[in-house]
């Protein structure tokens, strides 16, 4: 039994750091339906994203603020990952979504203009990270409930980066390495 239930609180000491070689590896599918113990796991993720966002939990805990969580980052060889963010309209978003794959996507792109970051990077990484505009992502959700869902702006930013952990690859492998603010040529593309 993981110890991830919905009572335990991640803390950052429970965050995998860059290095480890589980962020390297294709995470493994989820048995569906999924089990309790997914579903829990996945609870006590987004319970994480949510505590680190409430500035007294967040600073009782010293936990630091987070958008996205996947399972992996948490040291589980598993294809699912929570997401709780507000968008650019001010809606708030939360998703526990697993063997999540992109379906589609825009040609346009955008990226962060302040750059993105990551719970498992301790390090400030320079550089503009490309994404898609717009995405669509299939997906399963707690019930083991086939979903497809539309997402744009920085929405797709998260998901793209969760879905990109799920599959071996870091936020800065995106960046252009001789340039880290080059963007990519012959493509439309706009700043969030």
């Amino acid at each position: 039994m993981s110890k991830y239930t919905r009572e335990y609180t991640i803390r950052m000491k429970d965050i995998v750091r860059e290095g480890a070689k589980i962020l390297r590896k294709v995470t493994d599918p989820v048995p569906l339906p999924p089990r309790e113990e997914d579903v829990e796991e996945l609870a006590c993720m987004l319970q994480y994203l949510k505590n680190s966002q409430d500035e007294e939990v967040a600073r009782r805990y010293k936990l630091r603020p987070g958008v996205g969580l996947s399972a992996n980052q948490i040291g589980l060889d598993k294809s699912m990952f929570a997401a709780y963010y507000t968008d650019e309209e001010g809606e708030q978003h939360e998703y526990m979504l697993i063997n999540p794959k992109i379906v589609s996507h825009s040609v346009a792109m955008t990226y962060l203009e302040s750059g993105e970051g990551c719970l498992s990077v301790d390090r400030p990484v320079q550089g503009f990270v490309p994404r898609y505009q717009k995405i669509k992502v299939k997906a399963y959700d707690p019930q083991g409930n086939e979903v497809l869902l539309s997402l744009k702006g920085y929405g797709a930013i998260v998901f793209q980066h969760e879905i990109d952990h799920l599959n071996g690859i870091m936020f800065y492998d995106h960046i252009n390495k001789q340039n880290p603010y080059a963007l990519p040529p012959n493509v439309p593309i706009s700043a969030l």
